[in-house]
């Protein structure tokens, strides 16, 4: 490749270039005030009334196919991002749902929504959060904040068993099958506040690590509520398989984004905050934050022994202090300013630490860290490059080919830059600029991924823009504008942008897997946890499941209702019950049919849930009006689905 460096402009910048300034210079201007307050006032400015370079080519291919032809990629030596109908893509991707508190699943190149996995959130199609087990797991609750979805590993690349995702609004981390693709698990993380980054072990499907963002006055530390000084936050390890909390490291600052090793000696949060503060001039105030570095096999083997542990309030699980200087158990590298994610190299080699309130990306040498922990050098010694990618850089991605993509949000672009060549100009060499290119992104671009990129097996196909703004992309829809994931093709020499996809708030991060890592499941294997919950029932009542059809009093006012389905007929077409009682629907979808799926709707009772092709599911109501009410399938099932219901009789007390 030449070492001639690649800044794409469009023909818009070109001829008004002499009349008002690009969106990208007149930024730039403003990069004296990226240390203070300044930035948040200059951060949205230029979104971008112009076009901006690397606008999406014309589209020729299927719905959400990004286009057809060289200028969309199949040309030129770059992959072709259009995929017809009646074809498959080559890639899953899994993307953090935000506010929404579900996962979504896409397909990749076509950007096509396939999936959209209820975690957190009571989701009405599917009757998630209000069917029995999933209000049980949930515990009431009826929304989350999903920032990152990361999958399971083994041997440094993902093994297609599990995703994690957290929630940030109340502290949980989630597990979910990728065979039926349904959460299965939820764990709460004691005493931490605002869970934010996460990152499995990439070694086996062993921790999952977890850090608390928000530094909080933690019970048994003697903190003052009123005095932010003795606050304290928490890096978490899940066991990945039985989803309990195994331990918990205490440090003195926020942690934001989290990564591990590829051999399993390491995690890392990035944090910033190291003032304390808790208003933002105060958190603002340092010129540097750091990388804290966790020796998870130091803080393993001292969990397993009893040394120095304490536990927090009602909390059982062991918490290791580590607030203060470097220890055994934590590292702090000096990284400037306010850092926010942290991404590990393929090759394993490197941390990148994106700097958010400094133009630069720091990267750590992880081979070095162990000497830094032994105190044969000082931390600040484990950085061995720190190009300028631009103003605000959040986060990084790789191809595979010695290159990393950064997404700067201030500016608006993806920096693609090349490792060695930073390191060779951070250790004096002179004409070596490491930017290989900057394409724009529109708007506000918040994190990035490509394909296979947090794996060894990272192939430099596919790269993902999750923009914050669309702004003027998408034909206007009122009040709140959807926002923008642009899919770029880096599988040339130069970045090329392909698709624009609307998206609904908020993903915040993504991954992208190839197709043949993820083993899906067509029909109910029956031995998702909640059929431990019906079993029990069916054993407590005589009652096969996928058989019987039949209504059970228990007592007074409690009814279990079993039937079974077989598309266009429910096998019990009507029952009684007496108003006031609590009555449980155990419905059993009998079909044997790849996505012939049933549901069961109770007219005015707020009752509507999935069952899926030879599963069960249930859902609980108080019958409190007297009458007949009919019941229904929601789910277009058959040519003969309208019929496909029952009555309900409520007798009056």
């Amino acid at each position: 490749m030449s070492d001639e460096k690649i800044e794409t402009t469009s023909k818009d910048d070109a001829e008004t270039e002499e009349t008002r300034p690009s969106r990208r210079s007149f930024l730039k201007g403003t990069g004296a005030a990226i240390g203070g307050g300044a930035v948040i006032a200059t951060g949205m400015i230029g979104c971008g009334d112009e076009t901006t370079a690397g606008g999406p080519a014309e589209t020729t291919g299927a719905a959400g196919g990004g286009g057809g032809g060289e200028a969309a990629g199949g040309g030129g030596g770059h992959a072709a991002s259009s995929v017809a109908p009646g074809e498959l893509d080559a890639y899953y991707g899994f993307w953090s749902g935000g506010q929404s508190g579900e996962v979504r699943v896409m397909g990749v190149p076509s950007m096509r929504e396939l999936k959209r996995i209820p975690v957190f959130n009571r989701d009405a199609a599917t009757g998630w959060g209000a069917t029995n087990w999933s209000k049980d797991l949930l515990k009431g609750r009826a929304s989350g904040d999903t920032h990152h979805v990361h999958l399971s590993y083994t041997d440094g690349t993902y093994d297609g068993r599990y995703a994690f995702v957290n929630d940030k609004a109340s502290a949980r981390l989630a597990r979910i099958r990728l065979d039926t693709f349904e959460c299965d698990a939820i764990v709460d993380i004691p005493n931490s506040f605002g869970t934010h980054g996460i990152f499995p072990q990439r070694n086996a499907t062993g921790l999952v690590f977890c850090n608390s963002e928000f530094r909080s006055p933690l019970p048994g530390t003697n903190a003052d509520p009123q005095d932010p000084s003795t606050y304290s936050a928490l890096h978490s390890a899940i066991d990945g398989e039985s989803m309990e909390v195994k331990w918990q490291v205490m440090v003195e600052g926020n942690m934001d984004l989290c990564a591990s090793d590829y051999e399993g000696k390491y995690s890392f949060a990035c944090s910033y905050n190291l003032e304390g503060g808790v208003t933002l001039p105060e958190m603002m105030a340092n010129d540097q934050d750091c990388l804290y570095v966790f020796n998870t096999e130091a803080i393993n083997a001292a969990i397993a022994a009893g040394d120095g542990t304490m536990t927090l309030g009602e909390s059982q699980v062991p918490v290791i202090d580590a607030r203060g200087d470097d220890g055994p158990f934590v590292l702090r590298i000096p990284i400037p300013k306010s850092p926010h994610g942290v991404n590990i190299s393929p090759d394993g080699k490197y941390a990148m630490c994106s700097g958010k309130l400094s133009p630069t990306v720091s990267v750590v040498q992880i081979d070095k860290i162990a000497a830094a922990f032994a105190g044969d050098i000082e931390p600040r010694a484990c950085v061995v490059a720190e190009p300028e990618v631009g103003l605000g850089p959040l986060h990084t991605a790789f191809d595979g080919r010695g290159n990393a993509y950064t997404s700067i949000f201030i500016d608006s672009v993806v920096t693609k830059w090349n490792i060695d060549k930073a390191i060779e100009a951070f250790g004096g060499a002179e004409g070596v600029d490491p930017i290989v290119q900057k394409i724009d992104v529109h708007y506000q671009i918040g994190h990035i991924n490509a394909s296979m990129s947090e794996t060894k097996d990272c192939d430099g196909k596919w790269l993902v823009a999750l923009c914050k703004f669309s702004k003027d992309r998408f034909l206007p829809v009122g009040l709140l504008h959807p926002e923008n994931d642009q899919l770029i093709d880096i599988s040339g020499e130069e970045m090329v942008l392909v698709h624009d996809g609307p998206t609904f708030s908020e993903p915040h991060d993504a991954v992208i897997v190839t197709k043949d890592k993820i083993n899906a499941v067509a029909i109910d294997t029956r031995d998702h946890p909640r059929y431990e919950l019906f079993n029990r029932w069916a054993e407590e009542d005589g009652i096969d499941l996928q058989v019987d059809n039949r209504v059970v009093r228990r007592g007074d006012n409690e009814v279990r209702v079993y039937i079974t389905s077989q598309a266009p007929d429910f096998k019990l077409t009507e029952f009684n019950v007496k108003q006031g009682d609590e009555v449980t629907i155990i419905l059993s979808n009998t079909d044997n049919v790849e996505d012939l799926s049933h549901g069961f709707c109770v007219t005015n009772h707020d009752v509507n849930f999935l069952v899926n092709a030879q599963g069960t599911e249930s859902h609980t109501f108080t019958a409190d009006k007297a009458g007949m009410f009919w019941y229904y399938c929601p789910w277009f099932c058959h040519a003969l689905h309208l019929e496909m219901r029952g009555r309900m009789f409520v007798e009056a007390r």
